[in-house]
């Protein structure tokens, strides 16, 4: 699927749709997202400011999804804890933006170049418009060689 095709569809699916999650922008090679979370009557809390769930929600899956295609095929790559700190109130529409290093990318084969399971955290900050720290979102990633994929760099070697 194409990043533009995913973008579309991220924003038809409900959980987004209906909490005003959007996905703004996808990069043509997986390496960078950005999402909104709009603050709308519907999606406010008891104190009307962005409700947690949501402010979670907008994070989800994207550092996953952001690794298992730069990684390609041969890789099992999951979500494997999460973890939120709320910093300060949301009282307006927030931002994440995702961006995934090449070195990164290239820390993560290495690692599991052998066929061990690899754990990775990625944190990402939810901020304002004017860049207030609304929450602090941790993400730890699991990425292991499939072992088809290790059978073919064992022949090779």
């Amino acid at each position: 699927m194409s990043p533009t095709t995913f973008r579309r569809l991220m924003n038809l699916w409900p959980p987004f749709l209906f909490n005003s999650i959007r996905v703004t922008d996808m990069s043509d090679d997986w390496s960078d997202c950005k999402v909104v979370l709009r603050l709308r009557p519907w999606n406010r809390n008891y104190v009307r400011s962005q409700f947690g769930g949501n402010l979670f929600a907008m994070t989800d899956p994207f550092w996953m999804l952001l690794v298992m295609h730069q990684l390609g095929k041969d890789y099992y790559v999951w979500d494997k804890a999460g973890a939120i700190e709320f910093v300060a109130p949301g009282k307006e529409d927030v931002y994440a933006h995702f961006k995934l290093e090449p070195a990164v990318i290239d820390e993560l084969r290495a690692a599991a170049a052998n066929g061990e399971k690899v754990l990775r955290w990625f944190d990402t900050d939810i901020t304002t418009a004017s860049g207030q720290v609304v929450a602090k979102v941790r993400k730890q990633i699991y990425v292991r060689l499939k072992p088809k994929a290790r059978e073919a760099a064992a022949s090779a070697a």
